[in-house]
């Protein structure tokens, strides 16, 4: 037996069920991160001893019977914006190259709970600022599909690690579409809840309003169980919602019977890939033979949600950065006076990237151009929210594409940042309304590359896209076993 042909929640109930010791699967980890890593660099940090260590704790919990629950033992990585406690966490920038937490996330913090074992920390996009995972001061991380492709980003890292087999599931963070996205090119599971249901707690923020903590996994039951583990209500986040029905794992049904879902015309213009539409208008076909409702209508504002979302997103993060200052943590440039060093500290500390998007925050903040651009985004904001408040009265769930194309050439996307920015199309508006969404995959394209199918839901109405998503996925397994 392949331990690594497993599912997260496959290895534990054989590790529950004494076929397989913790150890012996953290080991089958390390030892193809020792084949894979040199190539696909999924990883910032690892932590092998302290994982191995770890390994034998959980180990003798479960052995007593003190740790019985659905993640006990299972290998998972951890996207490095997290803080996790003693473990170096860098958001992939050389300003904090050298920080230790001395606390962990409180979504971390969960997963220990229930005794997963955290093997590393995930490479990222520069403090989540990118789509491809190529801004990362460490160096870019490489699709495990075709290693000449992104793997997506910012979660880039974590969605590779979990395709690779270097982990079995991993945490991402989702500002734009940053868990979806890299879900998508890499061909694995990937889903944002709504926001509020995950706290913030330990995330290190980009654009705080947006930000939301999610699985990546290798099927919807891994997706579904993760989640229903780092959900909960956290006082130490004034944005944490209390919710009493975190269960997500009993929408795990095959059943779509009657469920109205909607397909907006607005996403199936000009610029998809044609193989990219034919797959998801392909798999809306599949949920309509298994008794769903399949029906194209008009969202509206599509048009408007890129400038909307890089206006707020801008504005959070220049904000957010502002502490980023050499003075209390992180790298310090070397100057003897204040503001000499504050600037050597930023110019050397920040990337490109990151520069590009404090520069934007900080001119649409300013006087003169405050109401101009940032009032006038959080009144689209608003709009698109109530666009998506109209079609959920009349729809279950919403299907569209995750992104126009499947994943680009390394370098493509690096050289032209508006190329970058228009890959976000499809899952920023999802932000902007705090909805929550899943990427599935659904098809390959010539060239191999996988094509993800995002299934939106209205607020806290996880456990909708959950059975939509999962009724899909047993469709497309049984239809992979007809086929051979």
């Amino acid at each position: 037996m392949d331990i690594l042909e497993l599912t997260a929640v496959e290895l534990s109930e054989k590790i529950r069920g004494g076929e397989i010791r913790v150890r012996d699967a953290v080991e089958a980890v390390f030892e193809r991160i020792d084949g894979t890593e040199k190539e696909l660099n999924c990883y910032v940090t690892l932590e092998k001893e302290k994982a191995l260590a770890r390994a034998e704790e959980v180990q003798a919990k479960i052995d007593a019977g003190e740790l019985t629950g659905p993640l006990a033992g299972v290998p998972m990585a951890i996207k490095d914006n997290l803080c996790t406690e003693g473990t170096l966490t860098t958001c992939s920038s050389k300003i904090l190259e050298n920080f230790v937490p001395t606390y962990s996330a409180e979504a971390v913090r969960n997963l220990e709970k229930a005794g997963v074992v955290i093997i590393g920390k995930t490479n990222m996009d520069e403090f989540a600022m990118g789509s491809t995972t190529e801004t990362s001061y460490f160096g870019a991380t490489k699709n495990p599909r075709d290693p000449g492709h992104v793997p997506g980003g910012s979660s880039g890292g974590s969605a590779a690690a979990v395709a690779a087999g270097e982990c079995f599931a991993a945490l991402g963070s989702d500002t734009g579409g940053s868990i979806r996205q890299p879900a998508s090119y890499c061909g694995v599971v990937g889903m944002k809840p709504t926001y509020g249901t995950v706290s913030r707690y330990g995330l290190i923020a980009y654009g705080s309003s947006l930000d939301q903590i999610g699985p990546l996994t290798k099927d919807v039951r891994d997706c579904a169980t993760v989640l229903e583990a780092i959900a909960s209500h956290d006082a130490k986040d004034s944005t944490s919602l209390e919710r009493d029905d975190l269960d997500f794992t009993s929408a795990l049904t095959e059943d779509v019977k009657g469920m109205k879902i909607g397909i907006p015309r607005d996403y199936f213009r000009e610029g998809l890939d044609p193989e990219v539409k034919q797959a998801v208008l392909s798999a809306a076909k599949v949920l309509e033979e298994r008794g769903a409702v399949v029906e194209q209508f008009d969202l509206s504002l599509v048009e408007y949600a890129i400038p909307t979302y890089y206006t707020i997103a801008a504005a959070e993060a220049s904000s957010n950065l502002e502490r980023f200052d050499g003075i209390k943590y992180g790298f310090r440039a070397e100057e003897d006076s204040l503001h000499p060093m504050y600037k050597k500290t930023r110019s050397q500390g920040f990337g490109p990237e990151v520069k590009r998007r404090i520069m934007l925050g900080s001119f649409v903040l300013s006087s003169g151009y405050y109401d101009a651009y940032y009032i006038k985004a959080l009144k689209v904001k608003a709009l698109i929210k109530e666009a998506f408040d109209r079609a959920f009265e009349k729809y279950d769930v919403i299907l569209a594409p995750v992104a126009p194309t499947t994943a680009p050439k390394l370098g493509d996307s690096l050289s032209d940042p508006m190329k970058m920015y228009l890959a976000d199309i499809y899952t920023i508006s999802v932000n902007l309304a705090g909805l929550p969404a899943i990427s599935v995959p659904c098809a390959a394209d010539e060239k191999g590359l996988p094509i993800g199918l995002q299934i939106i839901g209205a607020c806290f109405q996880e456990k909708k896209i959950i059975r939509a998503a999962y009724t899909f996925e047993q469709s497309r397994k049984q239809e992979d076993r007809i086929h051979g």
